[in-house]
């Protein structure tokens, strides 16, 4: 278990199987904010939304990409100089078919300067916008927030009009 930045330990916050009713409380981790921990969330995530939607190969790559790429900025910008922690989490409605990726962090926005950015950074934040139905970025006082939206998400055992079981 890590310790987080107040000396409290960071637990996986899930359910005793591993995961969460989609339905319901869907996905939510917090933890360290490195690069290491990315890897990890990443794939647990994959492994939450094989067990609960019936997404197409390139959905599935959209969503990991695009929640890959917000928690990338939060372990790397978020906290220069220090340690600190990052969130994310997933949630279905139903009634919409909308699953959402929420990354947040409680550390500080990087502001650059594209005149002195170098030319092979700086494609996180396009590159979530384009892959999400919509992204909200959010600098708040308390961290960043970024929220991805995936619209026409199908959970498994629902099958698209005109589709054959």
């Amino acid at each position: 278990m890590t310790e987080g930045p107040t000396g409290y330990s960071l637990a996986i916050m899930t359910y005793p199987n591993g995961l969460a009713d989609a339905g319901n409380d869907g996905f939510i981790r917090v933890d360290t904010a490195d690069a290491r921990t990315v890897a990890r969330l990443r794939n647990e995530l994959s492994l939450w939304l094989r067990a609960h939607f019936a997404l197409d190969a390139a959905r599935l790559n959209d969503v990991l990409l695009s929640a890959n790429e917000a928690l990338t900025n939060a372990a790397e910008f978020a906290y220069p100089g220090r340690r600190g922690t990052m969130t994310i989490q997933a949630r279905y409605d139903a009634a919409d078919g909308t699953l959402s990726v929420d990354v947040s962090d409680c550390g500080t926005w990087r502001q650059t300067d594209p005149k002195v950015q170098s030319n092979t950074r700086g494609r996180g934040i396009p590159l979530m916008r384009a892959l999400a139905d919509r992204a909200t970025i959010s600098q708040l006082p308390t961290g960043t927030w970024v929220q991805l939206q995936f619209g026409d998400v199908p959970p498994i055992g629902v099958q698209p009009c005109g589709t054959r079981a």
